[in-house]
């Protein structure tokens, strides 16, 4: 049974019956995140600036659950298209500079076709 379920407030979130985040026997799983700004519900159009949203997004899940992006020990990258990737490195590699966590990048369809990155972590709480 988890110990808490944390939200980010999406719509996705209800409509579909999901958790942003689940905190159950140390661990935090946190979602696969896009790159909406969930405050205004809105995508912007460079990867680049989806990736740092769904960062942000996933680092706050975080730490309301008590952890870090310093604390991922496992990330997934989901991308429809493979060429976009590279862009996303300075964003990942800035995240996850202390943490290094495994990681593995799929290619597959998203959701809404604006969608270009969704990004699923798995952490451990420190202590």
């Amino acid at each position: 049974m988890p110990d808490r379920h944390i939200t980010s407030g999406s719509l996705f979130e209800r409509e579909i019956g999901y958790s942003r985040a689940v905190v159950a026997d140390g661990w935090v799983f946190v979602a696969g995140t896009t790159g909406y700004d969930y405050a205004t519900m809105t995508m912007p159009a460079r990867i680049e600036d989806q990736c740092a949203n769904a960062l942000s997004t996933i680092g706050a899940a975080l730490a309301e659950a008590g952890a870090s992006l310093d604390d991922v020990v496992r990330v997934r990258y989901i991308l429809p298209d493979p060429a976009d990737w590279p862009a996303c490195w300075p964003a990942t590699r800035e995240a996850f500079a202390t943490a290094r966590p495994a990681a593995t990048m799929m290619v597959a369809g998203l959701q809404e076709p604006e969608m270009k990155i969704e990004i699923e972590v798995t952490a451990r709480l420190p202590g």
